[in-house]
């Protein structure tokens, strides 16, 4: 995204192991997972990765004698029906999700932790600490994702170390917009704010030496903070107005494919459609606007263990010995232009320079949190973003939003 089975012997332990993982994780609590003997697998996916499990699902009816039936689904739909079935037994075996979703999905009993043995080294670190929560690792990641700057080499040769020099550059271009990023009117993107925001040094949360993140420790309205609230006021209506609100997601992306920015700060979801527009592109670290090194979020792609699936073993096997596999994690990043979260298969797809490009920004992200706590930060975080590019008070607004954020958290 060549791991090799570790033979008989090593495959048993794993199974072993497991099994003691798996112990009493269910949606309530009250039962084991276990193998029914059922002889199938229902996993959820989507219409990508599905075309490319079609084949290891082959392969596992011939090896083990089990069905595995891919279920295409809406992943827009995903993350809620897997919580709404998972308790009444309906839901599948595995399914595909964002890490982000893990804190939820264990809040709401609904998965269980994924055994992955001795394979758990041969994956990146990033990748592994996303899949992690409260010291077990819940699911096999399989594609990491994260933004960057994609530049049209035509409009410049480089993409400067620091924000102000990016903008003097792209304004010296002598296109439209010195810069794009795409916005919503009413709540900005944090999301997409962020690597400027560390920039700073700013954090939402602390995070704990393990990488995890401590939901004690509000960290979002610090001094750090503050001084990107300052930063971002001076960017809006009031200063450059280079974060435009009128910009959103579909208008940032059509203006780039139009030749009107040499920069777009993005991700790798949007490489193809600039191919295909005959752009020629290059992937660069993002600017520093604060002074210290922009750390964007990392997303990673997984695949979930079922807390009410009767094949648990089967499950667990089929994940680690058939899709953690350097075949099948490559040929999930090439219908998803994620690169892979198996180390040999993300060494591999570094001979593409685009996926390198992402993949050395991708060295300096942080996993986006997948604690249950993350869900009340998002809403007044973007709308507190977007009332100071249009004019509000930056100090006022970031100290009511923190406050505002810890009041939830109580």
């Amino acid at each position: 995204m060549k791991v090799n089975k570790k033979g008989a012997v090593a495959i048993a332990a794993l199974i072993a192991g497991s099994m003691l993982a798996l112990a009493g994780c269910s949606g309530s609590g009250s039962s084991t997972p276990t193998n029914s003997g059922s002889g199938k697998l229902a996993v959820w996916v989507d219409a990508d990765r599905a075309r490319v499990l079609k084949d290891v699902a082959a392969q596992f009816k011939k090896d083990k004698g089990i069905t595995v039936d891919l279920v295409v689904k809406d992943y827009g739909k995903i993350q809620q029906d897997f919580t709404a079935q998972v308790p009444t037994g309906k839901g599948p075996d595995l399914t595909i999700g964002g890490h982000d979703w893990t804190g939820g999905f264990v809040q709401d009993g609904v998965i269980a932790p994924v055994e992955l043995g001795d394979k758990a080294s041969d994956f990146e670190k990033v990748a592994l600490q996303a899949v992690t929560y409260d010291g077990k690792t819940y699911g096999l990641p399989y594609a990491i994702e994260n933004i960057a700057i994609l530049r049209n080499t035509a409009l410049a040769d480089s993409t400067p170390a620091t924000w102000d020099e990016m903008i003097a550059k792209g304004k010296a271009a002598g296109k439209k917009y010195p810069f794009l990023v795409g916005l919503d009117p009413q709540a900005a993107d944090p999301y997409h704010l962020y690597p400027l925001q560390t920039s700073f040094g700013n954090s939402v949360f602390a995070q704990n030496s393990d990488g995890t993140y401590d939901a004690s420790k509000l960290t979002i309205g610090d001094t750090a903070g503050q001084a990107f609230a300052k930063w971002v006021s001076s960017q809006g209506d009031k200063g450059t107005k280079v974060l435009n609100l009128n910009l959103s997601g579909d208008l940032a992306k059509e203006a780039f494919l139009a030749g009107e920015s040499p920069y777009y700060l993005t991700g790798p979801w949007n490489v193809a459609d600039a191919q295909a527009k005959g752009i020629k592109l290059a992937v660069d670290p993002i600017p520093s606007a604060g002074g210290k090194t922009a750390a964007p979020f990392a997303g990673v792609q997984t695949f979930f263990l079922s807390s009410k699936s009767k094949n648990a073993l089967a499950a667990t096997d089929f994940l680690v010995n058939y899709v953690a596999t350097e075949k099948v994690q490559t040929a999930l990043y090439k219908v998803g232009g994620r690169p892979p979260a198996l180390t040999t298969a993300y060494q591999a797809a570094q001979s593409d320079p685009i996926v390198a490009g992402f993949g050395k920004v991708g060295e300096n992200a942080v996993p986006m949190p997948s604690i249950p706590q993350m869900g009340s930060v998002w809403d007044d975080w973007g709308k507190t973003e977007a009332a100071i590019i249009k004019g509000a008070d930056p100090t006022s607004s970031w100290t009511t939003m923190a406050t505002n954020i810890q009041a939830k958290l109580k």
